[in-house]
């Protein structure tokens, strides 16, 4: 079952955190344990509201690159970047649709 996590922020930094998204997707994408990809939004609403949706392919496979150092190493760049404490939320995808 695909598992997706959100992680919801504000950051007046969209600049660096676009290039830090960037960065780990080109060095991780294939080594990151069931990675399938990721999507930041930009609140059209609350001005420099953030959310960020990385997708895997299961649950455990996400925990399993959670506990890998690079992932450690980006989740530290990012608090750098971000103001407060980053919102995470746990899905478990139930239904698909694509065209």
């Amino acid at each position: 079952m695909k598992f997706i996590q959100t992680i919801a922020f504000t950051s007046t930094q969209e600049d660096a955190l676009r290039a830090l998204a960037g960065d780990w997707d080109s060095q991780n994408l294939g080594d990151a344990p069931g990675y399938i990809g990721s999507k930041i939004l930009k609140d059209r609403d609350r001005e420099n509201a953030y959310l960020v949706i990385a997708e895997f392919e299961t649950y455990e496979q996400a925990m399993e690159n959670s506990a890998r150092p690079e992932t450690d190493a980006m989740a530290k760049q990012m608090a750098a970047l971000v103001e407060g404490a980053p919102t995470f939320t746990n899905y478990d995808v139930i239904d698909e649709q694509t065209p």
